[in-house]
């Protein structure tokens, strides 16, 4: 018997696994796809892979006339190939890790039962804890000529643009996806249900995100509900409700991610999981006593990323071996939309602190008339700072910019310190820098 055993080798798995085997814990990870999970294989790390030129030649955009003649091509097929160089052996490096600390590995797939026993194949294998780290998917429109549409992971490994793609979804992975296609040379469509694209984040900096993708030559259609997929010649047409239609070449179904949990049997050993994943306590617990989840798969209302998946996962390497009892107590959790410029977040949100003005003030700084941003021909972008007017103490930043993702990170230290506006205001940063600029104005 095995003392813990994972049922998926994502982030939530391996970053817990391997120190446990190193503490002498016998651990097992059941596996029946690539190690790493979703993120290492088909996710971020892809993404950010293809992103990275992108980001570079909108730079090259701002300074066109100021230093750059012309803007650089990106290269599709030669990107791709330095995706595969930068991935590929990722997957084979997280498995060596996993053995070199002495986990078990157990390919296939493995389900329930019962509440100490998973079967894998012609095998079963039985363990004192068990934990669920079996991620997402993404989730598939139940429509005619649904099996014409791609989603992201086809994406990540297309080996051509083609000039014409169409996104179904304004979230995450839509929006990021138009903005490296865009990027690439395809024309871009983004068709969504509603009227809010990229919902969890402060909309007056998601607008000005999509005035700056509309200026690229993106196209955005609110308010529509496909009904269908139709092959028409060489192309695809989308068809909607109220007559409309939209021919592209390639279309991703981007509508959203959903938890692999139909597969599991769960029902075997009566755990409680929802459409939005297992149902833990705050000890990652399940309803079943000794049966663990994290993750992705997990229901919560905390943004279901990597770093939060790790976290997780340290949490109950201390559990599991006796280093705390106590509940865990996740910190503010940094997150941002990969597009350019980005849209990044941490803490307590504008809007909230707009609604309970009693309790926030709030601080903008603006870029437009930074001369250090100047320097990049970068106008567009603002910092937003929330600060609990009783303690004065900094709870929340979001802001829209190039340099979004450093920028919350490094506020990200001060709100989980409770470093106060006045603190702030110490401290001394190298001059010209980013932090300088934004600090010098609080």
């Amino acid at each position: 018997m095995y003392d813990v055993l994972f049922l998926g080798s994502g982030q939530g798995a391996w970053n817990a696994a391997v120190p446990l085997g190193k503490a002498g814990l016998k651990v097992a990870v059941v596996e029946e796809d690539r190690f790493g999970g979703v993120c290492t294989n088909r996710g971020c790390n892809a993404k950010i892979t293809l992103d990275k030129p992108v980001e570079l030649v909108h730079t090259i955009e701002q300074l066109q006339g100021r230093g750059f003649d012309t803007v650089p091509k990106i290269n599709w097929p030669d990107l791709m190939a330095h995706k595969h160089e930068v991935i590929d052996g990722l997957a084979a490096g997280i498995q060596q890790r996993l053995v070199a600390a002495g986990v078990e590995i157990i390919e296939g797939h493995g389900t329930f039962k019962d509440a100490r026993t998973i079967q894998v194949g012609e095998q079963t294998v039985t363990a004192k804890k068990i934990v669920i780290v079996s991620g997402q998917r993404p989730h598939q429109l139940k429509i005619p000529g649904q099996e014409l549409m791609h989603n992201s992971t086809d994406f990540l490994v297309i080996p051509e643009m083609p000039a014409h793609i169409t996104l179904i979804g304004a979230g995450y992975v839509a929006m990021e996806t138009a903005s490296i296609a865009n990027a690439a040379g395809a024309k871009v469509d983004i068709v969504l249900r509603g009227h809010q694209p990229l919902r969890e984040f402060y909309q007056p900096y998601v607008q000005r995100l999509i005035n700056n993708m509309r200026n690229r030559g993106i196209k955005f259609y609110y308010d529509e509900t496909i009904t269908a997929v139709v092959k028409k010649g060489t192309q695809l047409e989308l068809l909607g409700t109220d007559g409309f239609s939209l021919q592209s070449d390639y279309i991703v179904d981007a509508t959203g991610r959903v938890p692999n949990v139909e597969k599991l049997n769960l029902a075997a050993v009566g755990i409680d999981y929802s459409e939005n994943g297992i149902i833990v306590n705050d000890h990652l617990e399940t309803n079943v006593a000794g049966v663990y989840a994290t993750g992705d798969v997990v229901a919560k209302k905390l943004a279901k990323i990597t770093p939060t998946a790790i976290f997780e996962a340290q949490y109950l390497v201390a559990l599991f071996t006796q280093k705390t009892e106590a509940a865990i107590n996740y910190p503010p959790i940094a997150t941002t939309v990969f597009t350019s410029p980005r849209v990044a977040r941490a803490g307590i949100s504008p809007t909230t602190a707009k609604q309970q003005p009693e309790t926030y003030s709030i601080e903008v700084v603006d870029y437009e008339n930074d001369w250090f941003h100047q320097v990049q021909n970068e106008t567009d972008g603002s910092l937003t700072l929330v600060f609990d007017r009783k303690t004065d103490r900094l709870v929340g930043a979001t802001e829209y910019s190039n340099e979004a993702v450093d920028t919350i990170n490094g506020l990200l230290d001060y709100m989980e310190l409770g470093v106060t506006k006045a603190q702030l205001q110490r401290l001394i940063y190298i001059f010209p820098s980013t932090q300088h600029s934004y600090m010098r104005k609080i």
